[in-house]
């Protein structure tokens, strides 16, 4: 470890006989390094292992892991808190592998340590047709001792940076003199990649600022990526700016061997006022014929390789997934160790219960992930709503900012958009550092539940990602922005979508009625992304209504994040909307027995239909239903009578849609569909609907115009057509 990684922090480290002491912040830490003496025998053991691995199937990632062989043992045998036998265990530390290709070295150290799921033949499944194998190509969050599923390259981080902000925020809750029932920190592991990746660089300002002294990068410094070494295409300082971004940095020189100086960086960061980044020079696939170089990243590494590997290790070149007693003996004692931690922690929530019994009863709810059912009256009845004209961004807060003022479950937050996503509640306290001081506004502390992400949407959705998978629902996340915005955060979306996380986004500015922002910020496509996405809802709400029960929708849906898009501009609330309508996707919003024609109308748009078939019916004596369509997914939900009933397809002449979208996805549910397949325009609101022909009168031409093609021509009732 370099010198200067002592020079901040009033952190001082002494080392005696394979006992490292760490003193700061008025605590010490002391690490014996137990078993010095097998650290050479476990590392090669650990190498010919991942090599092993890869070479049976003749696939996978194997020299990332190889190198980071002594930062595992670092980890795992000596530094972090966990319990290999109670994974679920709350206070446990999070590990996080940002370089998710690199998952060997995660499920290695799982079988290592103790992980019942992770048997030996479990770990063999490694690029295996099993379907049923607990070691896939990226760490998956369903699998025990996996946090979350990082997948894409700089996810893990925003997602540590989450982690290491609901440890705060607990903390600061819960936690009183004596008792610091939440003590975790969060370790990211990352590599060369990740660091280049947007959405890590948005999470590390963001870390830097809120001073997440709980949250160590350990940087796998290996200078390769895919293409090759890193220097074609980025030479930056990355030291210099992981300071300038208020991070503590701290170098390690020998990255392969140095268990030592490893353990001791992992300890002082333990003790630092501030985040900590930890350098890490490794050497990726050591030893193999392909040494630091790209070919040693994606690759196997061949049975000529390996073999040569194992006969320079002094192991037989012939036997393949080698693990000594030794090693096992080396790794034998963190299960019971495991155990003694959780009982230890269990004994101070006891203590903790009987010293502050109200606290702590919230305390055992919030871990069990129950939302205070207080929730369920503060939701307004719709004759509380205003009877005027209403944007349904304006109706969102009206719904739900009672229930995030009295509910400390959920941790609301926007993009640098306050004023305009209306998510504040009086009283809100800001999630930030205590020492922190603005030029205008309250300081905030750690306790605050409303986070100032910054112009940084991508991350926003990252973190809250984080946030969500600290544990299940014990904090929901709530994101903000504008609608178009969320295509910037639509990867992390997906991510939340595919791990089953709890997390509420609510967009704004849904449509072409937002105006003059112009067709920058109009949605056109974007709900497409949205409602094609496994395991999320979105939801368009048209009033006030029917927001109430888009957001009752997403307090219930405890395992699937759910989109609120709502408009800018003032619509009409309708006097047939209902929450409980929303529950089930879509509804009968005016019915008549003997209507040739069902119109579906949707969020922002539908007070337009309305008017239209109400000219059908006065002006042109054409009996027409209308149904409300806020939700396609918990549409398809619904059992299949009830989707007949709504929509009617067997009795009405036909089926006409209207979103000032992409058409694609009504086909499924209409013969025809008044749509947009242009980028937008720069308008007022009533100027752009009447401009795209979404105006009730231009409206009500296309529909006349589809019936009287109809009329000419009866096949056209059978395709899908384009209004």
């Amino acid at each position: 470890m370099t010198p200067s990684a002592l020079e901040s922090n009033g952190v001082s480290i002494t080392t005696k006989k394979n006992v490292i002491e760490v003193s700061g912040k008025n605590e010490k830490t002391s690490v014996a390094l137990e078993g010095v003496e097998s650290h050479d025998l476990v590392l090669k053991t650990f190498r010919l292992l991942v090599a092993d691995l890869c070479q049976q199937f003749n696939g996978g990632h194997p020299g990332g892991a190889i190198g980071m062989a002594a930062i595992g043992v670092a980890l795992w045998k000596y530094t972090m808190r966990y319990a290999p036998l109670q994974p679920a265990w709350f206070n446990r530390d999070r590990f996080v592998l940002s370089n998710g290709h690199t998952c060997l070295f995660q499920y290695c150290f799982l079988h290592l340590t103790g992980y019942r799921s992770m048997t030996f033949t479990q770990l063999k499944s490694y690029h295996s047709e099993r379907v049923d194998a607990l070691c896939p190509g990226h760490p998956e969050i369903e699998h025990e001792g996996i946090e979350v599923t990082t997948g894409p390259l700089g996810q893990g981080v925003a997602n540590s940076v989450g982690l290491a902000m609901a440890s705060k925020h607990l903390a600061a809750t819960f936690n009183r003199p004596g008792f610091n029932v939440v003590s975790n920190h969060t370790w990211c592991m990352v590599g060369d990649a990740c660091l280049q990746e947007g959405v890590a660089l948005e999470a590390i300002s963001l870390a830097g600022h809120y001073r997440l002294n709980n949250l160590t990068i350990i940087y796998d410094n290996n200078q390769i990526t895919c293409d090759g070494s890193v220097d074609l295409t980025n030479t930056e300082n990355i030291n210099d700016k992981m300071r300038a971004c208020g991070w503590n940095v701290i170098d390690i020189l020998d990255g392969c061997y140095d268990i030592t100086g490893l353990v001791t960086a992992m300890a002082a960061a333990k003790h630092a006022d501030r985040p900590t980044f930890i350098n890490v020079r490794t050497v990726i696939g050591l030893d193999s014929q392909v040494a630091g170089t790209a070919d040693a990243h994606g690759a196997a590494f061949g049975r000529d390789d390996v073999a040569q590997m194992k006969t320079s290790y002094g192991f037989d070149p012939a036997q393949s997934f080698v693990v000594s007693p030794a090693v096992r003996a080396f790794f034998a004692d963190l299960p019971a160790r495991g155990d003694a931690l959780v009982q230890d922690w269990q004994s101070l929530v006891d203590a903790y219960s009987a010293e502050y019994p109200e606290l702590a009863a919230r305390f055992r709810a919030r871990m069990a992930g129950e939302i205070d059912l207080v929730w369920t009256p503060l939701v307004p009845a719709k004759a509380d709503f205003p009877s005027k004209p209403t944007a349904t961004r304006a109706s969102t807060g009206l719904v739900f900012n009672k229930i995030a003022q009295a509910v400390d479950t959920f941790m609301v937050g926007t993009a640098d958009l306050s004023p305009s996503v209306y998510m504040t509640w009086p009283g809100k306290q800001d999630f930030n550092r205590p020492d922190l001081m603005p030029t205008k506004g309250d300081p905030g502390n750690y306790t605050g539940r409303y986070i100032h992400y910054g112009i940084r949407e991508h991350a926003m959705c990252a973190v809250a990602n984080g946030l969500a998978a600290f544990a299940p629902n014990t904090i929901v996340p709530v994101t903000s922005s504008f609608f178009m915005f969320y295509l910037y955060a639509a990867p992390a979306v997906r991510m939340g979508a595919l791990q089953h996380l709890q997390v509420i986004h609510v967009a704004t500015h849904d449509s072409i009625g937002m105006g003059e922002d112009g067709p920058t910020h109009q949605p056109i496509e974007l709900a497409n992304l949205y409602r094609a996405m496994p395991n999320l809802l979105y939801i368009r709400p048209a009033d006030s209504e029917e927001t109430a029960g888009a957001w009752v929708a997403a307090i219930q849906a405890k395992k699937q994040p759910v989109i609120i898009s709502t408009s800018r501009h003032a619509v009409p609330q309708l006097a047939e909307t209902r929450r409980d309508g929303v529950l089930r996707g879509a509804y009968v919003l005016q019915e008549d027995a003997e209507a040739v024609l069902t119109l579906i109308g949707v969020g922002a748009e539908l007070s337009h239909v309305v008017e239209v078939a109400a000219r059908l019916r006065n002006d042109h004596g054409i009996a027409t239903r209308v149904v409300s369509f806020p939700c396609q997914r918990l549409f398809e939900a619904q059992p299949l009578e009830y989707r007949r009933q709504v929509l009617q397809r067997h009795r009405v002449r036909a089926i006409i849609a209207y979103e000032p979208y992409a058409p694609n996805g009504w086909e499924r549910y209409a013969n025809a569909a008044a749509s947009v397949k242009r980028f937008g325009h720069s308008l007022p609101s009533k100027a752009a609907y009447k401009y795209f022909g979404f105006d009730a009168t231009s409206l009500l031409e296309k529909t006349l115009d589809y019936l009287n093609r109809l009329d000419a021509d009866e096949l056209l009732a059978r395709e899908f057509v384009d209004l």
